[in-house]
């Protein structure tokens, strides 16, 4: 199994940012996906996950109405796009499955928000 994230950068506030995971190594299209983030000296947060047809999508309530997870099952991939993006977005991004109760991560993507 292998998570490869990318779309991370710089961006100033009130920015746009779209994130990429591309999944190998499993049937992508059995699985629900998840995107997390964790900032310095704060724990890893859940941000917004899809069941595996997309027909159930949950996001953290901190970024409800700015951020949108979608997933493209003929590409294993799963995307993340960031509007509006605020100061306190600010972290290393993380792509993650859970398969046969064993989770996986990517190795993360970094986004910073800043002027």
């Amino acid at each position: 199994v292998q998570l490869v994230e990318s779309g991370g950068g710089l961006v100033q506030p009130g920015g746009s940012l779209r994130l990429s995971c591309t999944a190998s190594g499993f049937t992508f299209s059995l699985y629900g996906m998840s995107w997390y983030r964790q900032a310095p000296g704060t724990e890893r947060e859940l941000v917004a996950s899809i069941s595996s047809a997309g027909g159930r999508i949950d996001y953290a309530d901190s970024v409800k109405g700015r951020f949108t997870i979608s997933r493209d099952n003929a590409k294993n991939t799963v995307s993340l796009l960031m509007n509006s993006l605020k100061p306190e977005d600010t972290a290393v991004y993380y792509c993650r499955t859970s398969l046969v109760a064993r989770i996986y991560w990517g190795q993360g993507t970094q986004v910073t928000v800043s002027s």
